[in-house]
């Protein structure tokens, strides 16, 4: 599992959302994310669901305003991946 933790850590800092990754400092700061979103794909969350906890995570835990991060291309890249990787 270790290997998808990483590639779903690269996907996440790959958008960094809030702009903050860094890879010589700051690798981390979407972690949160991980471990819940490894088990909505897991249980075959689909692209809407993973928008909408992205974006509750996003004005919830990140403080962000709602709407101001664009989910959905997200959360159907994660989908994709996660699909691809499976077949």
């Amino acid at each position: 599992m270790t290997n998808r933790a990483d590639e779903l850590r690269r996907l996440l800092n790959d958008w960094d959302f809030i702009g903050v990754f860094d890879a010589a400092i700051n690798t981390d700061e979407y972690d949160c994310l991980i471990q819940p979103l490894t088990r909505m794909l897991t249980a075959g969350a689909g692209t809407k669901d993973i928008a909408r906890f992205l974006d509750d995570e996003i004005t919830g835990h990140f403080g962000m305003s709602p709407g101001l991060v664009e989910t959905a291309p997200m959360a159907q890249r994660l989908t994709e991946w996660w699909q691809s990787d499976r077949r």
